[in-house]
């Protein structure tokens, strides 16, 4: 379990099945199982839950449940967001403040969900647990069994209530995932079947809940749709500043401008066109935090790398300083733009957007097309480059190349559903252009933040010799980077160009 200050939840992984089993039939003997080989005695709680969502139930079709529990060893605030199939993390707060009110740090956090709808009383679940403890030949809790009778009410336009019997599995901390398959493969010969709800509040609401939808048929809509989810999630993680989760939803909204771009003849083009300009803002906010975070990394690394006699004076404490600075405004703006109405005016328009796949012309043909223009625009982009002399121009230049390999790169994710593994190679050969390109980018804007921390220390009386020393490093690096990109280059231009380009 982690926990961090300030109030925040405490987080807490979730490994658990579901299982069906009548009424009728007695708990599933699990004693022997793997290495399960004790099962403690039973302990019985009575749990009381009210479940909040907006009146369409939009967390509840993301797989989020949130909830105010009573009873039990956990009882309170209650956030639990989907991981994988059997795998959730779940955030906890103590109970505190009026019942019927959601407390603001749960709330928050679920914002790109909820897009400004109130959080209201969707369920109410009352369970009779009884639980056993599952134990290896040393004493040690390996997973909890939980029998469950539960009854519950829903709302919404349409009351409904439904009373049932399920039994859990919850693997403990740090218990191997073969003690829940020896669990599993126990009770379902036991009896029991694998229950097809992910959660209780999901089989209470089921016909209430509008459905998530399978595949539309067209290859842009889903795409739209598969990036929203990705900016939703790490949305939540930026705002709990887990790691890398600004680099990932900033990948997400790039993803999406560039599909907008791309692609925008077989959308609606004034549509297409105000939708990259938020995206590109989105971007722009989020860009700080990113580009800080590398680097940072980039240049603690290269200090590392160094013998301790070319170090001199307080290197690694003047750039922790300067970094961690950056850091806190950063993402403060990135936190900002994430709490505005623009940003939810912007997810709201992507909604939509993927909501309407019968306005999207996006045939094979057109598909095409378009793939075929962003390889074209790439090669334009490195024969400017290539026509320029050594200098800021050109630094400038190949950035443009790596921003049109990225976006070939993305155009041929887009149409995978389509294209299959024709375009794996080229996809692969323009990947590798993108990264050497991006690693030259990157050492092209560093010089400037080590020619600042050089007058930094200068101005503070420290020796600014080791900033001197990077600087200097960092244009054989950007000429090696160009370099290795000459050669990969050759690899996109004289290989076998894929006949879907053609």
């Amino acid at each position: 379990m982690t926990k961090t200050q300030g109030g925040a939840p405490v987080a807490e992984a979730e490994i658990e099945r579901k299982y069906d089993l009548a009424a009728d039939r007695p708990i599933p003997p699990l004693v022997p199982a793997g290495p399960v080989t004790n099962q403690a005695e039973p302990r019985v709680d009575v749990l009381d839950a009210t479940y909040f969502d907006t009146p369409d139930f939009r967390l509840a079709q993301a797989g989020i449940t949130l909830r105010r529990r009573l009873g039990g060893k956990d009882e309170g605030w209650h956030l639990k967001l989907p991981v994988s199939e059997d795998r959730r993390e779940e955030l906890r707060l103590p109970l505190s403040g009026k019942p019927g009110k959601v407390p603001g740090a749960l709330a928050r956090l679920v914002r790109a969900h909820t897009l400004g709808a109130k959080l209201v009383q969707a369920a109410h679940l009352r369970t009779e647990r009884t639980s056993y403890a599952l134990l290896d030949a040393r004493g040690r809790e390996l997973a909890t069994l939980t029998d469950d009778v539960v009854t519950g009410e829903a709302g919404g336009e349409k009351a409904h209530l439904d009373r049932w019997r399920e039994i859990e599995i919850e693997l403990s901390p740090g218990a191997d995932l073969e003690v829940l398959e020896s669990l599993d493969e126990a009770v379902v010969k036991a009896g029991a079947e694998r229950s097809r709800w992910p959660s209780k509040l999901r089989r209470l609401t089921d016909d209430l809940v509008p459905s998530a939808g399978r595949p539309s048929g067209s290859v842009l809509a889903d795409y739209v749709t598969e990036q929203l989810d990705a900016l939703r999630r790490n949305d939540i993680g930026v705002r709990r500043d887990v790691e890398d989760s600004v680099h990932q939803l900033r990948v997400a909204s790039r993803r999406l401008r560039s599909a907008l771009r791309t692609f925008r003849r077989s959308l609606d083009d004034g549509i297409a066109k105000g939708l990259a300009a938020e995206l590109r803002w989105l971007g722009g906010e989020l860009g700080p935090a990113r580009d800080n975070e590398v680097m940072a990394d980039r240049l603690h690394d290269e200090v590392k790398a160094l013998p301790s006699e070319l170090v001199l004076g307080n290197v690694e404490q003047l750039m922790t300083r300067h970094f961690a600075r950056e850091a806190e405004e950063a993402k403060t703006r990135a936190i900002r733009a994430l709490d505005s109405k623009r940003y939810t005016d912007l997810l709201r328009a992507l909604e939509k957007l993927a909501a309407k796949p019968g306005k999207i012309k996006d045939g094979k043909k057109e598909l095409r097309k378009a793939v075929v223009r962003s390889d074209r625009k790439l090669r334009g982009a490195v024969s400017t480059a290539r026509g320029l002399a050594p200098g800021a121009e050109q630094d400038a230049a190949l950035h443009e190349v790596r921003k049109k390999a990225k976006r070939a790169r993305y155009a041929a994710d887009t149409v995978r559903p389509v294209t299959g593994k024709k375009l794996r190679k080229w996809q692969k050969n323009v990947k590798a252009v993108q990264s050497t390109l991006g690693t030259h980018h990157d050492v092209v804007v560093t010089r400037e933040v080590l020619r600042l921390l050089g007058l930094r220390a200068y101005a503070e009386s420290e020796n600014a010799f080791t900033y001197g020393l990077l600087h200097g490093r960092s244009v054989a690096t950007a000429a090696a980077a160009h370099r290795r990109f000459d050669g990969e280059w050759q690899a996109v231009r004289k290989g076998s160009r894929p006949k879907w380009l053609r």
